[in-house]
């Protein structure tokens, strides 16, 4: 049986695509990874009172009054239910779109989020 040996560029060659593809491949991930926005909700607003983000990502609002209040779009796409002082609660979207929301304890506090 005889053994063949490539050249050595040939070894090289496949070492640098392998190191490429994974590199890529991490660069990605790490592109892609969702990311964590906060919206906090004081002195009767939210702030920031419109965000952007992707789907997949995650909001996290935190009440920093003293009474509860909720999240919830108008359309129903996302409702907090009662978020009670010094909690929160998260929504991860699905679904592209301009989502207008409020509180309905405080008709006057109004945000949007627009997910891409």
């Amino acid at each position: 049986m005889v053994k063949r040996r490539c050249a050595p560029w040939v070894a090289v060659r496949g070492c640098t695509a392998l190191a490429c593809a994974m590199l890529a491949l991490l660069a990605a991930n790490a592109i892609a990874a969702p990311k964590t926005y906060v919206v906090a909700i004081e002195n009767m607003q939210f702030n920031p009172p419109d965000l952007t983000v992707k789907r997949g990502d995650r909001v996290v609002w935190i009440n920093k009054d003293i009474f509860p209040h909720t999240a919830t779009a108008e359309t129903r796409a996302f409702d907090s239910r009662s978020i009670a002082a010094s909690a929160s609660w998260s929504y991860e979207p699905g679904k592209a779109g301009t989502f207008p929301y409020g509180c309905t304890f405080h008709p006057t506090m109004h945000g949007a989020l627009t997910v891409r």
